[in-house]
């Protein structure tokens, strides 16, 4: 959201430049929502969504961003939302890579247990990743 078609497409590496605009995503779709919300009575629904926003690539070490939370003061909803969204990234198709299988995006998202990942949404991820299967091929864009 808000981020230039020539660095959301770029099929090779972003410069530190163009990283630092990208990260402005989470900022951006958590102020969106903001304003959203303050025209909705009854908004938990938007309240969590900005929270997810904001904080769906902080790392469970520390070293995420925007702000750099680390472990539990990252919001569950975002611990969610970062392993869904790393997994569907290695999964699919993009300008800069093929898709990954299931079981090498599993091996990737295992490295990250303790530092990109919690390791308890990384256990549970892992106790029901058949139903991701399941998911990501009813909603496969190669069917």
């Amino acid at each position: 959201m808000g981020i230039p078609d020539k660095i959301l497409l770029k099929p090779g590496r972003l410069t530190d430049e163009e990283f630092q605009t990208m990260k402005q995503h989470t900022i951006i779709g958590k102020e969106a929502l903001k304003k959203a919300a303050a025209n909705i009575e009854d908004n938990n629904f938007l309240k969590i969504a900005q929270k997810i926003a904001c904080s769906h690539h902080e790392k469970w070490d520390g070293n995420g961003y925007p702000h750099g939370l680390k472990g539990d003061t990252i919001p569950i909803a975002a611990r969610l939302m970062a392993l869904a969204d790393v997994y569907d990234a290695l999964i699919s198709k993009r300008v800069y890579k093929e898709a990954f299988s299931h079981e090498k995006a599993k091996r990737i998202l295992i490295e990250g247990r303790d530092n990109h990942f919690d390791p308890d949404v990384l256990d549970a991820f892992i106790a029901i990743e058949n139903t991701f299967v399941s998911i990501a091929a009813e909603f496969s864009e190669t069917k």
